[in-house]
């Protein structure tokens, strides 16, 4: 029999406590900076000692600048996310070299605390989608400090080579002043993890072939890859020797990975924030060639070399613009490893696509993030349900309240979710002694019809178990109900209980319970956000 999670849940203290039982402290002395814990293959981010679910929004390319942030955090304010991940560049910190200046960074960090959101900095240095067009002017003026790659062709491609010291030296450095300042003008935390660079790689070529990468192409493979891989007795080769037909690709991302890990080693050095890379991702159901996609930064089949090359930096996350169930469920699977936990950066904030929040929950995700907050065709509205916004709110409506306890539960993988497909509107979820089935769709001619799912398949179920006969229980357009696993047994399904209410400093406060036609015909989700407790039994 499960243990009750109930009592659990009443206090925010007794969360910190299930944490600290771990074992894993912060990376800094101060023990209330944010960190990393993982237990049994699963994560949680700390913030304020207990675990932190990111429920945010990103920002778009070019909006940190002060013009631009009025309307960032009215987006902010209406799609009531509890984080905003926006940039800062390289061209904005560093102007003239060596002078650094820190006042959009300032800006940022006063308005994230009148807003009350925490921050996600992303630091667009080198790379920003495998180009560098966010150096400084005074390095764009002068080439040779930021060498293009080469491609095969001997012609000059739009993306960084790894093989600069002269680049990797200044980056380092700009990279590590932006911590420090953190580190003296944030003694609040608002600033729960920092991002190093953005979808680092290359178009348009595999990997750089100047003379300075051929030369370390030839070269044997380092010692500590091959170590990292089980390669121990390919001692000596080269790329291709030890690689074949995969050494081009490898390489390149052994080269961006160890660049990105000593400009992320030396600002941790600094300040120890949580630091994450994230990814342009390839297809991981076709797997196509190396060619078709963006060469060297974290993709699925190269994670390994990622870990091994950079350790500084303690996450690769999925930048996920895939709509379809195959896809984005693949892609969770593939990035959420012991060594790795499963945080979603960017993503589609469309009515179909926000569906995916639950679904990234259950999978113990720490994080998940739409793209674009603030873009010219997204609109929001100060009253819930007015407008086409409303994809992101309505899961932030309902999660935030209890964005401590959905964390805890991920992190004791509690919890359990199921997502629409289109054209297959019922699913099952296995719940130990239960089954609880889902039906997508409103409601027609009555509670006693079953749901035929939605005109476009927005519907998600986020169910989390608090004991052996108890559930929390939330949803969006769709109904769910339970049966007994062990359909011989004879024993029915019973409603013992079903109270509708909220999390209040940790403690779930009930306002009504539920009976009637709110359970004659299963527990029914509309567009509103409801949280209901749910005690089962039978007869």
């Amino acid at each position: 029999m499960k243990k009750p999670f109930g009592s659990a849940l009443n206090s925010i203290a007794l969360i910190a406590s299930v944490v600290l039982a771990v074992g894993l402290t912060a990376q800094a002395d101060d023990s209330m900076l944010p960190h990393l814990v993982q237990k049994d293959g699963r994560h949680a981010l700390i913030v304020d000692g207990a675990p932190f679910l990111i429920l945010g929004a990103q920002s778009n390319n070019s909006s940190a600048w002060p013009a631009m942030l009025p309307k960032v955090w009215s987006a902010i304010e209406a799609a009531q996310v509890n984080t905003l991940e926006v940039p800062v560049y390289w061209e904005q910190l560093e102007p003239e070299q060596g002078k650094f200046d820190y006042s959009i960074v300032d800006q940022l960090l006063t308005g994230a605390r009148e807003h009350k959101v925490r921050l996600v900095i992303l630091w667009f240095g080198t790379w920003k989608n495998g180009s560098s067009h966010y150096l400084p002017m005074w390095m764009k003026r002068q080439p040779e400090l930021c060498p293009r790659i080469i491609g095969k062709t001997g012609r000059r491609i739009d993306s960084p080579s790894p093989h600069s010291p002269a680049l990797l030296e200044a980056d380092s450095r700009a990279f590590s002043a932006l911590m420090r300042h953190l580190k003296e003008a944030d003694p609040q935390h608002t600033v729960i993890m920092m991002q190093v660079e953005n979808e680092p790689g290359s178009w348009d070529t595999v990997r750089d072939y100047s003379p300075a990468a051929q030369k370390l192409f030839t070269a044997p493979v380092p010692v500590e890859l091959l170590k990292a891989l089980g390669k121990e007795g390919r001692a000596g080769g080269d790329w291709t020797a030890v690689f074949g037909r995969d050494a081009d690709e490898f390489f390149q991302a052994w080269s961006v990975a160890r660049y990105i890990g000593q400009v992320a080693a030396a600002g941790k050095a600094e300040y120890p924030l949580p630091l994450y890379c994230n990814a342009a991702l390839r297809d991981p159901l076709t797997q196509p060639a190396a060619s078709s996609y963006e060469s060297g930064g974290p993709t699925d089949n190269v994670l390994d070399i990622w870990k091994a090359a950079a350790p500084a930096v303690d996450v690769l996350a999925p930048d996920v613009y895939m709509d379809d169930s195959a896809h984005y469920m693949k892609v969770m699977d593939l990035y959420s490893r012991p060594d790795n936990a499963l945080f979603i950066p960017e993503t589609i904030g469309s009515p179909t696509g926000t569906r995916f929040c639950y679904a990234a929950l259950a999978r113990g995700a720490i994080g998940w993030s739409p793209f674009g907050i603030d873009s010219p065709h997204r609109t929001f509205e100060a009253t819930p349900g007015d407008s086409a916004l409303n994809p992101i709110a309505i899961n932030c409506r309902v999660l935030n309240p209890m964005m401590r306890e959905i964390a805890q539960l991920a992190f004791e993988g509690r919890l359990h979710a199921a997502v629409e497909e289109k054209d297959q509107y019922q699913q099952t979820l296995a719940l130990g002694r239960w089954q609880a089935v889902i039906t997508f769709g409103p409601p027609t001619g009555g509670y006693g019809r079953n749901p035929k799912g939605n005109p476009e398949p927005v519907g998600r179920m986020l169910l989390a178990t608090l004991g052996e006969n108890e559930f929390l229980v939330t949803g969006y357009m769709g109904r769910v109900d339970f049966k007994i696993a062990d359909a011989a047994s004879g024993a029915q399904r019973d409603f013992l209980r079903v109270e509708e209410g909220s999390y209040e400093g940790g403690v779930f406060r009930p306002v009504r319970i539920w009976n009637g036609d709110e359970t004659d015909w299963g527990l029914n989700f509309g567009s509103a956000p409801q949280v209901l407790r749910v005690q089962l039994g039978t007869y």
